[in-house]
């Protein structure tokens, strides 16, 4: 939901009646399949944002950890705006927006704490960001679940009550078959953000730290009219995970997906270290249009330098040619940047920079103001950087600002109008943060707020994690907490 606190004036008999607010949901990640990140506050002034407080009444406890993103619903059970977060423990908690207290809570099954050949999350459970429908009132996620046979299921919810939706979860290891491969849960791991369109829900899955086992990047596709009609798409190749944040990205008709690396390929190409666009389903055409990789993708294979360092993200930038482009950003500290309507093959990008050492396991944003169309990113030292992109023949990239910080959140962006007061949100999150939120300067990467007092410090929180908008507030979750600050 793009539009916070639009203003209605209603004129009749010479009078003018108002204001009144318009609904208010953050139903996905980074608040829109694009994962451009932008949300749009009039409260969000740089003057406010720099007297952000935590409501200490805001009660938000929870149990487990959280490396989803927060939703935002309104007019849940009796009128009440709910924040909706899914655990590591398989816990899913709706929560009143204003008081934090427990709307409702469904556990979906007992999370895997062994068995598993590697990986850096225990317990595990759910992990990548839900989404919502809210044409069926319906929530998805996945849930890595245990067992005499480790699962994984996609589950929907109603997102008023928490009920389980006739003809779900959905278990993948029984549905996803893609080209003589076998989706095998044990594995596979779901980091990355599931997307929905056109009554789909994307699922993306990649494998776990320490890149064990026989796994494939997969995306799943889960019609929610028949939900047993599993459709599924994964790289040839062993390995080739979803990694990052984001997940995957639409325009509004097809899916995007970033991959990593690839085993033992022989040299021949199966999909990973690559861009690909899906086409509704998702189904892979195999043409060069619909799949992007570097000229030296066998190389970033060989040197663990992923291409997925980050989700994609989708920009459009006025005046450059193409203008419609999606982003890649990998652990080789290079963006790409790529003309989303013929992605090319194994060919040069449109433009790419080395913008960092490295970059893994992130969300990026991009956002608009008068100076220009900037994409804005969290490197893996932990400094957070904004690129601008040129409106030109072909667009480059163009260094902006970088701020030094610690951590690993992802980060977000508040605008007053779409141009106006942009700042750049990120959580100093993870082992070696401070465990405070911070906000810059949009155009210059100036200070707006520095992480306030000793109320305002968090416990606890996930890497790679971001917050969300909503009404004056921003929320972001941390270990059996979801903290909730408001503007003056």
């Amino acid at each position: 939901m793009k539009f916070f606190f639009a203003i209605f004036w209603i004129i009749a008999a010479g009078t003018i009646v108002g204001p009144t607010q318009a609904q208010v949901n953050v139903t996905q990640q980074h608040d829109d399949i694009s994962r451009d990140g932008v949300y749009i506050d009039s409260a969000f002034t740089r003057t406010a944002a720099a007297n952000l407080r935590r409501d200490l009444n805001f009660n938000g406890t929870i149990l487990g950890s959280v490396y989803a993103q927060p939703l935002y619903v309104e007019n849940g059970p009796g009128g009440a705006a709910m924040v909706i977060v899914a655990t590591e423990t398989n816990r899913v908690y709706a929560l009143n927006a204003n008081t934090g207290r427990v709307i409702w809570q469904r556990s979906v099954g007992t999370p895997v704490t062994s068995g598993l050949p590697c990986g850096n999350i225990n317990p595990l459970g759910i992990t990548g960001t839900p989404v919502v429908d809210l044409v069926s009132r319906s929530l998805f996620f996945d849930a890595m679940v245990a067992g005499a046979t480790i699962k994984h299921l996609i589950f929907s919810l109603n997102v008023d009550t928490g009920a389980t939706r006739s003809g779900w979860p959905v278990d993948v290891n029984a549905k996803a078959r893609y080209n003589g491969l076998t989706f095998t849960s044990s594995v596979q791991n779901q980091r990355g953000a599931l997307g929905f369109l056109n009554g789909v829900v994307y699922v993306p899955y990649s494998g776990h730290l320490g890149d064990c086992g026989n796994y494939h990047g997969w995306v799943v596709g889960v019609p929610i009219s028949n939900p047993s009609n599993l459709t599924a798409w994964a790289t040839t190749a062993r390995g080739g995970g979803i990694w990052g944040h984001g997940g995957v990205a639409s325009d509004g008709a097809n899916m995007f997906a970033v991959t990593g690396n690839t085993f033992e390929t022989g040299g021949q190409w199966g999909g990973g270290e690559a861009v690909i666009r899906l086409r509704p389903g998702p189904v892979f055409s195999g043409n060069s249009t619909d799949y992007w990789a570097p000229t030296n993708w066998l190389a970033l294979d060989n040197q663990d330098k992923d291409l997925g360092g980050c989700g994609p993200v989708l920009i459009t930038v006025n005046g450059a040619t193409p203008s419609q482009l999606v982003l890649a950003l990998g652990k080789d500290g290079k963006a790409y940047l790529l003309n989303r309507s013929n992605l090319g093959g194994i060919t040069a990008p449109v433009a790419s920079a080395q913008v960092a050492t490295s970059v893994r396991g992130q969300a990026a944003a991009t956002y608009r103001t008068r100076q220009g169309t900037y994409f804005v990113f969290r490197a893996t030292s932990g400094a957070i950087s904004a690129y601008r992109i040129t409106g030109t023949n072909p667009p480059a990239i163009v260094p902006a600002w970088n701020v030094s910080q610690n951590g690993q959140g992802s980060p977000w962006v508040t605008t007053t109008n779409g141009t106006d007061n942009a700042i750049v949100w990120a959580a100093n999150s993870g082992d070696g943060g401070d465990q405070r939120l911070h906000g810059f300067n949009g155009d210059t990467g100036a200070v707006v707020y520095a992480g306030g007092g000793p109320n305002e410090l968090m416990n606890r929180t996930s890497r790679y994690n971001t917050g969300i908008v909503a009404r004056g507030r921003t929320y972001f979750a941390g270990t059996n907490k979801v903290y909730a600050f408001a503007l003056p």
